[in-house]
Parts: structure tokens; C-alpha cells; sequence
């Protein structure tokens, strides 16, 4: 299985205000490679987010805008590739609301979300949030909240889901966004 998974931390509550991104390349099911870049929002960090997450103004006051960053991931968005998202409307919202906010446009690219597949192929579990999905299935999961640390859990959940129920199970996951 290729796929790319991706997560992005906020400065607030608006869908454009990345704050941090995370990329994690997934080639003939194995994990090569990763990217995390913190990025310069163009609106305020709240404190409610930074709670969260834990960036602080000062962590990237020096940062890339995502205007600079876009250009060295943009490959990874394309309709021939797949790109993998817990709550993976969460992280498209934020991808588009982005780019529109830069005026670069909005690229069509595969997208699965393995909060969908989680509930479907682990409908025990109490809840189908990212830690509670890590733990389910043993994977050390202590950054919650930093987005490499949940894009490489992200990727090993989809992973597991492959191991277990195979790529046709998950296929019907995929949508074109």
C-alpha cells in the first residue's frame, strides 16, 4: 500500500490558521519517510489550541508561511495519490481553507480516513478518537496533539487495517476530494 498521512494542528477554531503540518510516506507498506514543519498563521493563536498542542506564538514567529511550505509538498496532493487523515475532514478543511487564504488553488486529490475505517472495522471500541484507536491496537502513541506523532500513528493504523482486512476492505474508503 502508498499512501501519504497527513495531520495539521490549528492556531484556533478557523480552518485556515495551520499552524503545524505533518507528512508521513507510506511505500509498499512500510514507513520512509517523514516531514513536520511548525508554519507562521496569519491569524492569532488562541489559547484553547495552544492548550492542546502546545505551540506557543514565540515557536513560530520564525516559521515558513504555508505559502513557502506548499511548493515542497504539493506532489503529495495530486488525483493519482492517496493521502490518509484521522478525522481526515478535519485536515482537508484545513489544507483548502489554507491554500484558498493564499490564493493557491485547491488541488483534487484521494483521501481516506481511518476514524471511518476504525469504526468500521473496530466497532468495540469505546470511542474512535486517534489515542483511543492507537491504544486499541498497541501503538505508542505519548505526543497526542504533535502532528508527526499523529500522522506515524495514523499511517500505522491504516497499516494494521491493511495487515488485517486486506486493500479491497479498504478501497471503498477512498473518495476523490
Amino acid at each position: 500500500m502508498n499512501f501519504t498521512a497527513m495531520d495539521f494542528e490549528t492556531a484556533n477554531a478557523r480552518p485556515d490558521s495551520a499552524l503545524s503540518l505533518a507528512l508521513v510516506v507510506v511505500r509498499d507498506s512500510q514507513i520512509v519517510d517523514s516531514f513536520y514543519t511548525l508554519i507562521k498563521p496569519q491569524s492569532k493563536l488562541d489559547w484553547r489550541n495552544t492548550k492542546i498542542h502546545g505551540i506557543h506564538t514565540a515557536d513560530v514567529a520564525d516559521a515558513p508561511t504555508f505559502a513557502d511550505v506548499w511548493p515542497h509538498i504539493a506532489h503529495f496532493y495530486t488525483p493519482d495519490k492517496l493521502v490518509a487523515a484521522h478525522n481526515a475532514g478535519f485536515d482537508s478543511r484545513v489544507l483548502q481553507s489554507t491554500l484558498a487564504s493564499y490564493g493557491i488553488p485547491v488541488p483534487r486529490y484521494l483521501l481516506i480516513d481511518t476514524v471511518r475505517t476504525s469504526r468500521r472495522f473496530y466497532p468495540n471500541m469505546p470511542n474512535h478518537k486517534l489515542n483511543t484507536v492507537a491504544a486499541g491496537l498497541g501503538l505508542d502513541l505519548r505526543q497526542h496533539h504533535n502532528a508527526l506523532a499523529d500522522s506515524i500513528a495514523c499511517a500505522q493504523i491504516l497499516l494494521q487495517e491493511e495487515a488485517a482486512f486486506g486493500d479491497d476492505a479498504l478501497k471503498k474508503f477512498v473518495k476523490l476530494v
